[in-house]
């Protein structure tokens, strides 16, 4: 797959849900959850700032080696992204993501799902926004890396 193609698949693509229950044991669950949460907010709110920069040097070590990135197009792989964002075939011109909510899966797993807009062309074509996105995290040798990322464009 061309590099262009697989912007195009990043950019199109596609929560600490946080229970407050009764008892202590929920609470010390959603306090683990909020931490997890908000270093994956972090990391995934420092991926947009990469991909208006066209860095990718930081998605290189931002996926998983496995990462799949999904859209209406299809799948594509790391190597695919990484060429994407740091090439010239797409231009941000601005966005925005708001409404975090992680549910984490596992001790080394959690789903961030959040609402996402963009003022992005790849080719020229407008990509769509807004978005909902999906963004899958896996802990591995100590680091959250993205494993799954998806945007649903919304009507």
């Amino acid at each position: 797959m061309k590099p262009g193609l697989a912007i195009i698949l990043f950019a199109m693509s596609g929560s600490t849900v946080i229970a407050a229950g009764a008892t202590n044991a929920s609470s010390d669950k959603a306090s683990r959850a909020g931490d997890v949460g908000a270093t994956l907010i972090n990391l995934e709110k420092q991926s947009w700032v990469a991909w208006k920069a066209h860095d990718g040097a930081y998605f290189s070590s931002f996926l998983s080696d496995d990462h799949v990135d999904v859209s209406a197009r299809g799948a594509t792989d790391k190597a695919n992204v990484v060429a994407g964002v740091a090439g010239p075939f797409c231009s941000v011109e601005s966005y925005a993501v708001d409404g975090f909510q992680v549910t984490r899966l596992s001790q080394d797993a959690a789903l961030l799902v959040y609402h996402a807009q963009q003022k992005t062309t790849c080719a020229g074509v407008p990509v769509p926004s807004p978005a909902w996105v999906s963004s899958l995290y896996i802990k591995r040798g100590g680091r959250w890396l993205n494993a799954v990322f998806q945007q649903t464009p919304t009507k």
